[in-house]
């Protein structure tokens, strides 16, 4: 079974806004993937709107999804109670639904790892103990 990956909106925002602090590692780790990478609507929306206050085109968000490099692989609405738990639990960070999502899903796909530049992924756990395996900067993950 292939390693799965999800991909959060940093990673996205990161790629397409050349200012942002993690374009060359975006741009490293985009080149070194195979595609699809998976995701949710949750985190397209968040990337859109980031992208565009950030003077960026949205649409070529889209257009990762038309050319086949992201696939939205999750509906919310089967998932609903799992996500509000996860909700409920991380309160205090808040966790936002497209974090809560990919939470989900690595939970749904336990050979996978989430791309991101959220640090809050090294807080938050799947089925409740585990770590959620990342990909991330090496200055989110602090020292070895």
């Amino acid at each position: 079974m292939e390693e799965v990956v999800l991909i959060d909106t940093g990673p996205i925002v990161a790629l397409l806004i050349a200012r942002d602090q993690h374009h060359r590692w975006a741009r490293s780790e985009w080149a070194r993937l195979k595609p699809p990478l998976l995701s949710c609507e949750a985190v397209l929306s968040e990337a859109q709107h980031i992208v565009r206050r950030l003077g960026g085109d949205p649409l070529f968000i889209l257009e990762f999804v038309r050319r086949g490099l992201l696939k939205v692989t999750f509906r919310a609405e089967l998932e609903i109670e799992a996500l509000i738990e996860l909700e409920r639990s991380y309160a205090d960070v808040p966790m936002s639904l497209a974090d809560a999502c990919l939470v989900r899903m690595s939970e749904l796909s336990p050979r996978c790892r989430v791309m991101t530049t959220d640090s809050d992924f090294l807080r938050y756990r799947r089925n409740r103990r585990q770590l959620v395996p990342v990909i991330s900067p090496s200055e989110l993950k602090g020292p070895a």
